[in-house]
């Protein structure tokens, strides 16, 4: 068979004079020849993360031999110029459907996603009941047949579009959104179709300059979806990288070329490549005394089923005497918590003494209450303390459940929560400094750390003041005070000016050493500010002749007499925007090479690292 490369329309040569309406032809007559002889499926494996083995299979559409345009997405840009796309929609599904099961797909307990155009299904000729048709055809189950509708399609007629899905779920099959993030629905596609599962797309793993942002965002679908009860699929897993981040914010299902390349055949689960799974990050703040996020101090409870009864409840009671509450779980998710004294008062006991008999055949979901409280790990125990406050007085001694991405991994009780903020206040109070009343150097630890298990985004200002020394052993010690308490108030009236209500926060790690944490888009603003106001204070600091000549004598730290120049601050910018940073250790590093280098240019000097680390 003869395959026509066909020519654009701004393409040079012969193919570029003729008409519209010519050209028009040739598409149309190339795209149904696609349709009709050189379609074919490959498969790609969509494999679970924890158990290491195949989940379900994607068929792709593919040509036999030469594709005649560019890729797959310009036949069916094509396709749709020329209103071919619901013949090729169907016919890309067909082959996905019939290739999977002569090679056995059937057998095997996977599933397997086809592809679909939102535009197929609103065209006005689509036939209701085909892909059916086409699943009884070949034996395969519905309730095998994932169908992914790609969300970077426009959507314009939402109420038609949910119609045409749920005509799709009432005939068993299950339902995903492909790309989810790179198109125009977003978040309303997501409440529109409540589908069984989520692929992130692929951007958000390859943009490797702004990693750290597309982290928080992955995190933060994950968990919107774990919440919901959906299954979240990680697309594009190309490198250890990727899948590392997938394990640490628990994403269970992953596709990529790390994993394995798509095939004409089936391939099996002892053909991946399935890298060692590492330990999965913890908090990063456990190495301190004090207890900073809530999960550092939640303890694994396994939770009951929403279809359990109550007599089996009360058998976890009896078999603990000293658990008050259980965690209920309905569909992989969260959906209550069972207090001991209101279930033996309540449903044990009763008003008249009858709880049990009324109860006898009720299921757990049906006794839940309403209300609990349910964080994310990272959540620090004096925010978890302000909601165990704001709770009805009848829940407010119920355990804490905590998250992470979404997912149940243990509970707290509220005096291990109290027990904790009042040990960390204590140790807080000890640490600030005498001189300045700002935060020493375990709390700055102890925050950079909590931000950092937050995985949020920030700017740490190493500040220190150029030859303080030589400055304090002429004027005194005194005076070198008020310029340590005068740094200390300006870098408050920065907050005040640039982070007020914000993340950001101002410590002295000790000496004419200071930190400032702002967010990465005010940090160069906020120490310029702070080199202004110190700029204008140093008439304070210095004697007039000084402040004339621009310089004192004074002492070297050899015992040499030599000229300093006046008071100035060299400050080193250290951003999680651009480094990959897991520890206060990578901060104070990274920063102190950073001012080493401002130290360099002489007078008042930041330096902003812009190079990425690997």
């Amino acid at each position: 068979m003869s395959v026509v490369k066909l020519l654009h329309p701004a393409s040079p040569g012969p193919a570029a004079k003729l008409s519209p309406a010519v050209q028009h032809q040739k598409r149309e007559t190339l795209i149904q020849e696609l349709i009709e002889n050189t379609l074919t499926s490959h498969f790609q494996p969509i494999v679970s993360l924890d158990q290491g083995k195949i989940f379900a299979y994607e068929a792709l559409c593919r040509t036999v031999g030469p594709n005649p345009f560019d890729s797959i997405e310009e036949i069916f840009g094509q396709a749709k110029i020329c209103n071919k796309i619901l013949e090729l929609d169907m016919r890309c599904r067909e082959n996905g459907i019939a290739l999977s099961c002569a090679q056995g797909i059937k057998e095997m307990e996977v599933l397997l996603f086809l592809n679909i155009c939102p535009t197929s299904l609103l065209c006005p000729n689509h036939t209701a009941g085909t892909t059916g048709i086409l699943a009884n055809r070949h034996g395969m189950p519905r309730q095998s047949i994932v169908l992914e509708i790609t969300e970077q399609e426009a959507v314009s007629n939402y109420t038609l579009f949910r119609k045409a899905v749920d005509h799709y779920r009432s005939k068993g099959f299950r339902i995903a959104i492909d790309d989810f993030g790179a198109g125009y629905g977003g978040l309303k596609m997501l409440s529109v179709l409540e589908p069984d599962f989520v692929k992130i797309d692929r951007h958000f793993f390859q943009d490797s300059a702004k990693r750290n942002i597309n982290y928080n965002l992955i995190d933060s679908i994950a968990t919107a979806c774990h919440r919901i009860g959906i299954d979240v699929i990680a697309e594009g897993i190309e490198n250890e990288n990727d899948l590392r981040i997938c394990r640490e914010i628990g994403i269970d299902l992953g596709q990529g070329f790390l994993l394995a390349r798509p095939a004409a055949g089936l391939i099996k689960d002892t053909h991946l490549k399935m890298p060692a799974a590492h330990l999965r990050r913890e908090s990063g703040t456990a190495l301190f005394d004090e207890v900073i996020c809530i999960g550092d101090i939640a303890g694994y409870i396994p939770p009951l089923s929403a279809s359990d009864r109550p007599l089996e409840v009360l058998d976890r009671f009896n078999d603990n005497p000293g658990l008050l509450c259980l965690p209920v779980m309905k569909g992989g998710q969260l959906c209550g918590l069972i207090s001991r004294w209101r279930f033996m008062e309540n449903q044990m006991v009763g008003r008249f003494g009858y709880g049990l008999s009324l109860n006898y055949y009720k299921t757990v979901e049906d006794i839940l209450g309403e209300g609990f409280l349910q964080v994310p790990h990272y959540s620090s125990v004096e925010e978890v303390a302000r909601k165990i406050h704001l709770r009805r007085q009848i829940t407010i001694y119920d355990d804490i459940c905590v998250t992470r991405s979404g997912k149940y991994i243990g509970t707290v009780s509220v005096s291990a929560v109290l027990n904790a903020v009042t040990e960390n206040s204590m140790m807080l109070a000890r640490g600030a400094n005498p001189l300045t009343g700002l935060p020493g150097n375990e709390f700055i630890q102890r925050q950079i750390a909590k931000m950092l298990s937050q995985s949020i985004h920030f700017d740490v200002c190493y500040i220190d003041l150029d030859c303080f020394k030589p400055f304090n052993d002429r004027h005194g010690f005194e005076m070198g005070d008020r310029v340590i308490k005068a740094v200390g108030d300006i870098m408050l009236g920065a907050l005040k000016k640039w982070e007020q209500n914000s993340i950001g926060f101002a410590g002295h790690i000790g000496g004419d050493d200071f930190i400032l944490i702002t967010r990465p888009k005010n940090s160069v603003p906020a120490c310029e500010y702070i080199i202004d106001q110190f700029s204008k204070r140093l008439s304070r600091f210095h004697t007039p002749e000084e402040c004339r000549q621009g310089s004192y004598p004074s002492c070297d730290r050899l015992g040499n007499t030599r000229e300093f120049g006046l008071l100035s601050l060299s400050i080193g910018i250290v951003s999680t925007e651009i480094h990959h940073i897991s520890s206060f250790a990578e901060v104070s590093s990274i920063a102190s090479d950073l001012k080493k280098r401002a130290k360099e240019i002489p007078g008042s000097a930041i330096v902003r690292d812009r190079r990425l680390t690997v």
